[in-house]
């Protein structure tokens, strides 16, 4: 199945902000309440090793991912672990409800362009559940960017492009429906665009089937790699693993 750049909701700049936190909202507590991200916490823990860094910018974070519980693991061997949230299109509401569930996250208030990273921010680079919004020369771009910049990246996407891939995100209105009462900070507007105005359970079914006909497969993100200028200088390791009944494929790159 070739891959298939088509629109997402959240991507569009008119689309309102108000309804993209709330699709970024349910993922988070998605995320978390289902631990996605439990096999790949021994290698997220030796590529901040192996990078000498004990500071993780993350890119395009949405509503803070899988970020709280992920972080509760990762502290119980790097008890002094920052994380920095980032967006291009800041959910400050849900970066201030995750800071305060643990002191060592900060966020980024104004955009932040994952194709060029601020210089003043140092350290793990991570996007999660997000590179495949990008089209493969933008990919390539944040790719580059941490070439240039020295500064080491991991990649993480919790679907694939395959069809139970597919049939799987066409439950996600139904996980919408159920989880929204438990999702913080409460927000009636939420409940007004899940359950009166179902807007938000059909945005959610739209962009989750066009993510994973977006996602790049591990063939895919080894070709971006040798595409790129010096990627001679960075070790990479590009692989899938089995994570409840899907997968998580990701990309590690650091210096050498």
């Amino acid at each position: 199945m070739g891959r298939r750049h088509l629109f997402e909701f959240e991507d569009q700049k008119w689309f309102p902000a108000f309804l993209r936190n709330y699709g970024t909202d349910f993922l988070q507590f998605l995320s978390n309440k289902t631990k996605m991200y439990q096999p790949i916490v021994s290698l997220l823990k030796e590529h901040l090793e192996k990078s000498g860094t004990r500071q993780i910018v993350d890119l395009g974070s949405g509503g803070g991912g899988g970020l709280i519980w992920l972080n509760s693991e990762l502290k119980k061997e790097i008890p002094d672990l920052k994380i920095v949230l980032t967006d291009f299109y800041p959910n400050l509401p849900a970066f201030q409800y995750t800071q305060r569930q643990a002191e060592n996250f900060e966020y980024v208030e104004t955009p932040v362009d994952a194709k060029n990273v601020p210089a003043a921010l140092k350290g793990l680079r991570t996007l999660f559940l997000s590179f495949h919004h990008f089209k493969p020369a933008e990919a390539k771009q944040i790719l580059q960017n941490a070439i240039d910049t020295r500064n080491s990246i991991a990649i993480f996407e919790a679907q694939e492009r395959s069809v139970p891939s597919i049939l799987a995100m066409l439950f996600s209105p139904l996980s919408v429906l159920f989880s929204t009462p438990f999702i913080r900070p409460f927000k009636f507007g939420r409940i007004l665009f899940t359950y009166i105005i179902p807007v938000v359970p059909l945005f959610v079914l739209w962009d989750g089937v066009v993510s994973s006909l977006r996602t790049y497969s591990v063939k895919e993100m080894e070709d971006l790699v040798q595409e790129l200028n010096e990627k001679e200088k960075f070790h990479w390791e590009i692989n899938k693993v089995k994570s409840g009944p899907g997968v998580v494929l990701y990309l590690l790159g650091s210096p050498k």
